[in-house]
This record gives C-alpha cells, structure tokens and sequence, in this order.
C-alpha cells in the first residue's frame, strides 16, 4: 500500500507516463509526400521537378533537407538528378534494374545460402520459359540465339558462364514480365557470385548446357509452353544439383583450423 500511493499525486491521481516517440526526419517525411505523387501518376515520367530554391520556398524546409529527401528518390530509382545548366530532378518510373538492385541487395545483405537460391530459381526460372513459349519475339529468339552461340566449348570459363547468365536473363526478358526479369537479373548473377563453377564446369557440363538450352529454345520457337517448362525445369534442377553436391563435397574436405 505504500509503495501504491507514492506512486500517486497529492490529488491521488496517478502521474501521467509517456513513451519515448520516434518522429520521422524532415527530409523523410517529404521523400514519402513525393514518392506517393509520383506513385500514384500525379507526376509522369520525365516530369521535372520544381528547382531546390522552389522546393525550399513551397515546403518551408532547408536546403539540406531538400537535397537529402531528392537523394532518397535517386536511391529508390524514383527520380533521376541531372547536373549543368538545364539540370534538376526528372522522374522516371522504378524498372527492371531497380527491381534488380534491390533483390540483389536483399540476397547479400541477408547472407542467402546457395540452397536457397537454387530452389527459388527452379521455382521461378520454368515460369520464365512458359511465358516466353507464349510471348517471344523474333528479336527475343535472336538474343535467345545469340548468347547460347556465345557459350563455346573452348571459351575462358569466365566468358562461357558470362554468356550462360545472358542466356537465362534472355528467356526472362522474353516473358514480357518485368517483375520476372528483375528477379533473374539478380538471381542468376548471385548464383554465379556463390557456385564455385570451376570445379564442376568441365567440357561435359559445357555440351549438356549448350545441348539443354538448344532443346529449350526450340520449345520457345515453336510456342509449346508446356515443353519449354518441362526442359528448363529438367535443366535448372540438374545444375542446382551438380552445383550443391559440390558444395557439400568442398565443405566436408576443407579441414578444420
């Protein structure tokens, strides 16, 4: 009872008790007012922004708050900053590279096991090939082409898998899907990044890719969806395969320190 009313006033009201309260930046603040707008179409692409000087006079904020919320936008693809004479903030609609960059940044600062990795590309990569069964185009097919004539079986390795990646990212951006292709831009690059493809990259696995990806894109050619899930998905599961049974042998032979 004691310990009760000194917790009280003299007028036997309990004293009133606030929590600590997080109040958002300025220049937060007027990074979500203009991202909103700009997300709900109030400013099409290529529409410039007021100069800094207006910006400052309109909302009342300094000039450091204005640059900073402006470099928030730029960070998020939202606006883009041109210097010199007819310069300022121009927005331009976020596309298949900021989806890239954020993934990619999402994969390395979470530290995204291989495994992982691989069962989201078998999960996503054979959606990819439907869709471009159905929607290719000539120019698809041509860049389809291009980069599997890139993957010799005599080229520096670096060159062999620098022309795989173009390959899968190929067959995404053949889907039409810009969702789809920002997620193999970054997937296939982080996959390359973590397999130790000199191990098992022999000139066998070289013809069985070459071979995989001639049959896939026939299956594309000839718009026939359900042949084009049905070999990526043989395809990507044979490499995750080959790719984690060789990880798990690396990791048993490296002796402990």
């Amino acid at each position: 009872m004691a310990n009760s009313a000194k917790a009280e006033n003299s007028d036997g009201r309990r004293p009133v008790k606030l929590s600590p309260m997080q109040v958002p930046k300025a220049s937060d603040v007027l990074a979500n007012d203009l991202r909103e707008r700009i997300l709900r179409g109030e400013f099409p692409e290529g529409t410039a922004l007021p100069p800094e000087r207006d910006l400052v006079a309109q909302t009342q904020m300094s000039r450091t708050t204005v640059r900073e919320a402006l470099r928030i936008l730029e960070v998020q693809g939202l606006v883009q900053i041109r210097t010199g004479r007819s310069g300022g903030a121009f927005v331009q609609r976020p596309g298949e590279a900021a989806i890239a960059n954020s993934v990619s940044l999402t994969i390395r600062g979470r530290r995204i096991r291989l495994a992982a990795l691989m069962e989201t590309r078998e999960a996503i990569e054979p959606s990819c090939a439907r869709l471009a069964a159905r929607y290719r185009t000539d120019e698809d097919l041509e860049a389809l082409e291009r980069a599997n004539a890139a993957m010799t079986l005599d080229s520096p390795l670096a060159d062999f898998l620098t022309a795989n990646i173009d390959w899968h990212v190929a067959v995404a951006q053949a889907s039409h899907n810009e969702l789809l292709i920002g997620f193999m831009r970054a997937l296939s690059r982080a996959i390359y990044e973590s397999t130790d493809n000199s191990a098992f990259v022999d000139a066998e696995v070289r013809k069985e890719t070459i071979r995989a990806h001639r049959l896939i894109i026939d299956a594309i050619r000839d718009r026939d969806p359900e042949a084009a899930v049905r070999r990526m998905s043989r395809h990507v599961h044979v490499y995750a395969d080959s790719a984690l049974k060789m990880e798990q042998r690396t990791a048993i032979e490296v002796p402990e320190s």
